[in-house]
């Protein structure tokens, strides 16, 4: 897998911006958390130093650092919950910045061919061995390659020594003893090509123009991690192994355990496995990254059909190598809050009653060690684009002019200070993946790891007595540089192309800006709903730790206490009965259910109630749930009132205003062009109307349905379910039952009384699934002509009808999986990723499916086709072996029992539960069923399941031309 700039990262989401995610600069994953820079590293630390020698930043306490005499670096750090969990990462300082011509995209093949075969591990076993010890190919087991770095990564579902052992002797493998045989590299050019296929979209040739243009004349935008295609396609095995000796080296490499481990009996296990590590060979070199060009303004525009219009105005300046240290992060911190307010300002634009665009963020990061950049970024409508641009300059002007007002930084402040402290509060109950991966991702910026309490403590020495005059002297200066250089990608030409984006500009830098206007008073007026409600009924389940109780006024309430994450705690309120209760003939429009909470409250609006709530965590989010409409967020314990609060409003008295429906739906006439650009974004527009036979409370809506919608007709298929339908609120975290119950008898206890639910007609629960066919049904693309999915599904039956055979149907589904990786991936070197999807409803009566999916070129679509059909006749007719049955139960019992200790898993799983008691049953079987799956069980689900007849056949195809 390649993992690409956090820089991109960042403009994706900030190309996301009509979504109802509001814009906040803490949000995006290009900026750091307080207390760590977004500066490129020096070139390398001293040999076997960590950045914590060279600074007078204090690392983590809790971890352990070392170094071995080879040269590589380890840090252990014990994380006990969840119990007998750990997360191993091995990095190495070797990306595609240190290929040579000839060797475009071997640093990610190399990656690939970790897995397949060293001196000690055949081909094609590394993987099963994991799948033995409870690793999930792909969730549990992955590895990712950058510009400047290559992880490998292993998830353990438990800690004893077996598993660690197993781990560190495979890592040690792909460290030095990989074979990289000819036969085997050829078997695996048909993946990497596959992937290089599959990434191949609007988005990604956007981010390369825009790379090569931004970076011109320097080194990273001819070395992009996929490489080129003619170099995958031809390269010797001898190329790999070249890159593999010079960079793969102990001096490069970094070994990072986080769980529950004993620090020092993993230290010695490190020891003893790779401290006999020697490299062999003379240490590749160092690349030469290029220098920043001077330029000025310039513009760039590219046309690429199926992307949306996205445009940035960017300065360049060389790396900031600067060793990191306690004066560098204050300023940091202090000019990341002067992005914050303007990216507040900007989020208040979009959120405008007549919006210049559907988005904009700005932010400083760098490119890897070639250049830092301050970008402006907006996505905005074709014909939009000059009012766009003017409007994000204006921002940026009025910002550097004027500064930052005192008001508006003390919002960021108590903000950044909130999350801050949430960040300590829950530090004890991190996930070791969580904890491993910030450690990883520090060595790219050689930043001193350090622990959220340091964190916190330097975030209030830096603001304490901030003024807004010294943020706003730090926001002026990050403009600056080569350039500014502008930027656009556009779905179809524009009207005198750069030379009118250059005029537009120039034209827009002329006028004047006025200072930014003062706030209105603002309080939150959504504290009482009225008299508290009273606990008429409650129900422990004590088997579960869950209490159930109803109000009053019949609002049901869920309660599940738990220590799996200190200071978090999830809210689910389900409200009727979702889709299920809408009309089948007629199209839903759960498209359009951001605008339900972007459209904020009657009394406060989004922009005010994010002001006047600044200094509390909660979320709002609303989704429309097959069983119900869904409104849910995360806060902390001591916010969990304001959590009720926020979405208590939300239900009784949404503000349904039109610009946020607008918005929306502005940013949703480009989204079928966007679609149809690759195989996939067809595949997911199409899929859920296909599988549910065209049932319209699943279908995408067509153009003519996106432009025509009213926010009225959002309001009405929403708005009388909210008003009287039956209420159940889901808690799930760090309270107690006392707290809980408090929260919801002033919130939702309150309310007026609820109607009790009532059956819908049988015929509601009815769902279709298509008729089987020999000859699949053809969708086509607008995207690469070797671009193809395949795709097949059997129907199954709903959970409830069998639910045992249900969990055999599962285990099935896992070893067919197995089964097309060992073909297609393995044998055949056809595809990146097959899968296997299943899905057994709890709605819809008698419904529910198995399906194959594969991404190949169109020539082997039949191929897969034939493939499927042998496999399926081979489960239907052969029992399966033991190693094969045990290699699809293992993981899925281990994802089980690990996604049991995750606030998440109950949430989801508790929710309808006191309506209908299966649920409640059904989560205490799910592992003593699974376990109790037998090879014949298999096979019987097969004959039940695999049925050719019935097998629904679909391919998306490129469209002719």
């Amino acid at each position: 897998m390649i993992r690409t700039l956090r820089a991109s990262l960042a403009l994706a989401a900030a190309l996301c911006l009509f979504t109802s995610v509001p814009v906040r600069a803490l949000d995006f994953p290009h900026l750091p958390r307080f207390g760590a820079a977004a500066h490129a590293a020096p070139a390398s630390p001293p040999s076997g130093a960590w950045p914590q020698a060279g600074s007078d930043v204090r690392a983590d306490p809790d971890i352990r650092f070392g170094v071995l005499a080879n040269g590589l670096r380890y840090a252990i750090r014990r994380q006990s919950i969840p119990a007998g969990q750990a997360a191993i990462r091995l990095r190495f300082d070797a990306g595609s910045l240190m290929e040579t011509d000839a060797q475009a995209g071997l640093a990610h093949f190399l990656e690939h061919m970790a897995f397949n075969g060293s001196k000690a591990v055949p081909e094609g076993e590394m993987v099963k061995i994991l799948e033995r010890l409870g690793l999930a190919f792909g969730a549990d087991t992955n590895a990712s390659t950058t510009f400047d770095q290559t992880v490998y990564k292993l998830d353990l579902p438990k800690t004893d020594d077996e598993t660690v052992d197993t781990a560190l002797k495979l890592l040690r493998e792909a460290a030095s003893e990989l074979t990289i045989a000819p036969a085997a590299v050829d078997r695996e050019r048909g993946v990497v090509l596959s992937e290089e296929r599959s990434s191949d979209s609007p988005s990604y040739r956007v981010f390369k123009a825009r790379q090569a243009f931004l970076l011109r004349g320097q080194l990273m935008p001819t070395r992009l991690p996929i490489g080129k295609v003619e170099v995958l396609k031809s390269a010797p095995a001898s190329l790999i192994a070249d890159f593999y000796r010079h960079y793969y080296r102990p001096e490069r490499a970094v070994l990072v355990i986080a769980g529950d481990i004993d620090p020092a009996v993993i230290e010695a296990k490190i020891r003893a496995r790779f401290g006999d590590w020697v490299a062999q060979g003379p240490a590749g070199p160092e690349p030469d990254l290029g220098k920043v060009a001077p330029r000025k303004t310039e513009a760039k525009l590219v046309i690429e059909p199926g992307a949306a219009l996205n445009a940035q105005i960017v300065w360049v300046r060389p790396p900031d190598l600067r060793p990191d240290r306690l004066a560098k992060r204050r300023a940091d911190v202090i000019e990341q809050l002067g992005f914050s307010v303007l990216n507040r300002r900007l989020s208040a634009l979009a959120r405008s009653p007549t919006p210049p665009f559907l988005g904009a963020v700005a932010f400083k990061t760098d490119q890897g060690r070639s250049a830092e950049v301050t970008m402006l970024n907006l996505a905005a409508q074709p014909d939009g684009w000059r009012e766009a641009l003017a409007a994000l300059d204006r921002e940026q002007r009025r910002a550097v002019q004027y500064g930052v007002r005192q008001d508006e930084l003390d919002r960021e402040i108590a903000e950044a200070r909130a999350a801050a402290q949430a960040a300590v509060a829950g530090a004890a109950t991190r996930r070791p993946a969580a904890l491993a991966d910030e450690i990883v991702s520090s060595l790219d910026d050689a930043q001193v790891v350090t622990s959220p309490a340091d964190d916190l403590a330097l975030f209030d020495a830096a603001v304490k007595g901030l003024k807004a005059e010294t943020v706003s002297a730090a926001l002026k200066a990050a403009f600056t540089g080569e350039g500014p250089l502008l930027f656009m990608a556009s779905p179809r030409p524009i009207a005198g192309g750069e030379t009118a984006i250059l005029a537009e500009y120039a034209a827009t830098r002329k006028l004047a800006v006025a200072a930014p206007s003062a706030p209105h008073a603002v309080v939150w007026p959504y504290t009482s709903f009225g008299a508290p409600g009273k606990v008429v009924e409650t129900q422990d389940v004590t088997d579960l730790d869950a209490v159930f109780m109803r109000f009053g006024n019949g609002v049901r309430l869920t309660i599940k206490p738990t220590k799996f994450r200190d200071d978090e705690v999830l809210v689910r309120v389900n409200i009727g009965d979702g889709l299920a209760a809408l009309p089948k003939d007629r199209q839903s429009l759960a498209f359009f259910g951001g605008a339900f909470i972007e459209g904020g409250l009657k009394q406060i609006d989004n922009e005010d109630t994010e002001r006047v709530l600044a200094a509390q965590v909660y979320g709002a989010r609303f989704s429309l749930g097959e069983n119900a409409f869904v409104l849910s967020g995360a806060t902390r314990t001591g916010d969990l009132e304001t959590q009720m609060q926020v979405l208590a409003a939300y239900v009784s008295d949404p503000g349904w205003r039109g610009e946020a429906f607008r918005r929306q739906q502005t940013g949703a006439r480009t989204v079928h062009d966007q679609m149809e650009a690759t195989d996939s974004g067809v595949l997911n527009r199409e899929l859920s109307g296909l599988l549910h036979a065209g049932d319209r409370r699943f279908t995408f809506p067509s153009r003519d349905e996106l432009a025509k919608a009213q926010l009225g007709d959002l309001q009405a298929q929403i708005a009388p379910h909210l008003m009287s339908d039956p209420i159940e609120v889901v808690i799930v975290g760090d309270i107690t039952v006392e707290k809980a119950t408090e929260a919801v008898a002033r919130t939702f206890g309150a309310l007026p009384a609820r109607a009790p639910a009532a059956p819908l007609p049988a015929a509601q629960l009815q769902v279709g699934f298509p008729a089987g066919a020999a000859a699949p049904m053809v969708l086509t693309h607008k995207g690469r002509a070797d671009q193809a999915v395949g795709y097949v599904a059997w129907p199954t039956t709903d959970l409830w009808a069998n639910p045992q055979r249900a969990l055999d149907t599962d285990v099935m589904g896992q070893v067919m999986e197995l089964r097309l990786i060992d073909e297609l991936r393995e044998a055949q070197g056809a595809t990146y990723s097959p899968s296997v999807t299943y899905q057994h409803s709890q709605t819809w009566t008698g419904w529910g499916y198995l399906a194959a999916s594969v991404e190949v070129p169109p020539a082997r679509l039949d191929g897969f086709y034939r493939d499927v059909a042998k496999i399926a006749a081979d489960l239907r007719t052969t029992p399966i072996t033991a190693d094969e049955l045990a290699r699809a139960k293992k993981p899925r019992l281990d994802g089980l029992q690990r996604s049991r200790l995750t606030n998440q898993y109950w949430l989801s799983e508790l929710s309808g539960a006191q309506a209908d008691p299966r649920r409640i049953d059904f989560i205490r079987k799910i592992i003593p069923g699974t376990e109790r799956v037998t090879a014949a069980d298999v096979q019987s689900a097969a004959q039940f399941v695999l049925q050719d007849d019935k097998a629904f056949r679909l391919e998306v195809k490129p469209a002719a031309k």
